[in-house]
């Protein structure tokens, strides 16, 4: 199969977002899902919420399950955004919920302004993984927890893309690899306290009947998700 074009994520979103649902809708997502949410917490009533880079809105969907009372989403693709508010129609209940445009350098969010903030496979679309995170953390309030995802970087060196389909043609966006040893590095010099990290490897049961894939994903893990802590 010939390499498609690989597309920075502001273009390929804007060609992905009519089509992209609001839930985890391929083995990966839903592999990276099942970690994040055995690491939120279980009752969010109190609780002010980032999604930071929040796409279709997948993850504001879970946090007002779970009882959020704010929820803000975050996200650089206007078109992106777009498709969040389609699927948030109705699903608000009593929460106070925002949508905003907005680059995970540079969040338009007060300091401290999250109890919980999430990421979910949005890093590895920025180059520089610090600058993320010292956004990240800004954010978080004292004491607070961070959620964050990303694709694994052993799917990077099997050559794995993040592709989708647009008008019959096929493309990928662009992916930066960050190893364990960045997230380290930059945790330990912003002060983000590692308290798990999961690397969860796909269910066979999520594969579709006749799904062509890489045979090599069902022997290693296609996600890596930490739960850091700000520290006080």
């Amino acid at each position: 199969m010939s390499r498609p074009p690989i597309l920075d994520s502001l273009e390929a979103y804007a060609l992905w977002a009519p089509h992209y649902p609001a839930h985890a809708h391929n083995p990966v997502m839903q592999t990276e899902e099942r970690a994040m949410l055995g690491l939120m917490p279980k009752d969010l009533d109190g609780y002010s919420v980032l999604d930071a880079g929040c796409g279709s809105g997948r993850y504001v969907l879970h946090a007002l399950d779970r009882g959020a009372t704010r929820v803000t989403g975050v996200d650089a693709s206007p078109a992106m955004l777009d498709r969040a508010s389609e699927e948030l129609a109705g699903a608000r209940g009593h929460a106070t919920v925002e949508l905003v445009q907005g680059d995970l350098t540079h969040l338009p969010m007060p300091n401290a302004w999250a109890d919980l903030t999430l990421s979910g496979l949005v890093l590895g679309h920025l180059d520089n993984l610090e600058s993320a995170l010292a956004e990240l953390r800004r954010v978080t309030r004292p004491g607070g927890l961070l959620l964050c995802s990303d694709v694994h970087p052993v799917g990077h060196a099997l050559g794995w893309l993040r592709d989708f389909r647009s008008g019959g043609q096929r493309y990928a966006v662009r992916h930066t690899t960050h190893l364990y040893s960045h997230w380290h590095a930059a945790c330990v010099a912003l002060g983000l306290e590692i308290e798990h990290v999961l690397e969860p490897m796909l269910d066979p049961a999520d594969i579709p009947e006749g799904a062509h894939f890489d045979p090599l994903a069902l022997e290693v893990p296609v996600a890596i998700v930490f739960q850091l802590r700000r520290t006080p």
